[in-house]
């Protein structure tokens, strides 16, 4: 069954809109402006890392606060649209040079329960979602100045995926891609590719013109990268869930996909510190960090 929209589009709104590409991840991070205000939201930033390395750095965070602060915007906003296994999140940097709150989906709780278990976090780490700011549910509001953003829950890819559609614009996180790319995998612990069929199917239940933003893009074929198309687009001409592919075509395609494809690289580092919102696992006695590897785990 797919769920209806929990709220009313609102086409003639129309937010401006500022991608930023992380080229090492793949990953688009925006800055959401509303054109009648000096008010802006943060979606999907990203902390630099050298993995091999292990080194920390911030070069793409500092972009999008440089934009911010040129452009004389006031941040309200930090989001999650879920957390992210593929690059790591640089919203606790931004926010603390610019403040605004972080938030997340409510089932968060359910990655930090399943992850605090495979990282072996012990009870020290909350699963309470309690490092987040705001924890939406499905039919949430939160205002950017007087741009109203509207909370969908679209899991499927991971229990807490959430799309969050300000006036004509939804940013649907790793639910879908551009039409060439298709559909996100959906065999990470607490995914499901029926599940995220369904979901699919409720953010193409947005009006035809909705501008769709992606999380990521890795330019399929050759072309160049992209991060907007729309619902009429994904409708048409997506290779995965267009109208016309049932949900147990998709459903079989997505699970053999899934069975071929490797770990992301950064998995590992991006799960510890995106169930923390962002934050590092705590320091030892000495004041040093470090990552765990599970074995056989993941």
């Amino acid at each position: 069954m797919i769920e209806p929209l929990p709220f009313t589009p609102q086409l003639d709104v129309q937010p401006t809109v500022t991608a930023f590409f992380d080229e090492p991840t793949n990953t688009i991070s925006y800055v959401v402006q509303d054109p009648t205000s000096n008010k802006c939201a943060v979606i999907d930033s990203v902390m630099d890392i050298d993995y091999a390395a292990g080194r920390i750095s911030y070069g793409g965070a500092d972009q999008i606060i440089k934009f911010i602060k040129e452009n004389e915007l006031e941040l309200e906003w930090l989001i999650e649209t879920h957390v992210h296994a593929d690059h790591l999140s640089g919203a606790p940097y931004i926010q603390g040079k610019l403040g605004g709150k972080l938030g997340i989906g409510e089932n968060i709780t359910i990655v930090q329960d399943v992850f605090g278990k495979v990282f072996n976090e012990g009870t020290e780490f909350q699963r309470d979602g309690s490092q987040f700011d705001q924890l939406f549910t499905d039919g949430d509001s939160y205002q950017i100045g007087n741009l109203t953003a509207y909370v969908m829950h679209t899991p499927g890819h991971t229990p807490a995926c959430m799309t969050h559609t300000i006036g004509n614009a939804a940013f649907v996180g790793d639910t879908l891609f551009m039409p060439d790319g298709g559909s996100a995998r959906a065999d990470f612990p607490g995914g499901n590719a029926r599940t995220l069929y369904r979901s699919v199917k409720r953010v193409l239940q947005l009006p035809d013109e909705t501008r769709l933003f992606m999380c990521h893009d890795y330019g399929p074929n050759g072309r160049d990268i992209q991060w907007e198309t729309s619902v009429a687009e994904e409708r048409n001409h997506n290779i995965h869930v267009k109208d016309g592919i049932s949900e147990d075509e998709f459903v079989k395609m997505r699970e053999e996909r899934d069975a071929s494809l490797d770990m992301p690289k950064l998995i590992i580092p991006s799960l510890q510190v995106n169930m923390r919102a962002g934050k590092m696992p705590p320091a030892d006695e000495q004041g040093d960090v470090f990552f765990k590897v599970p074995v056989n785990k993941l």
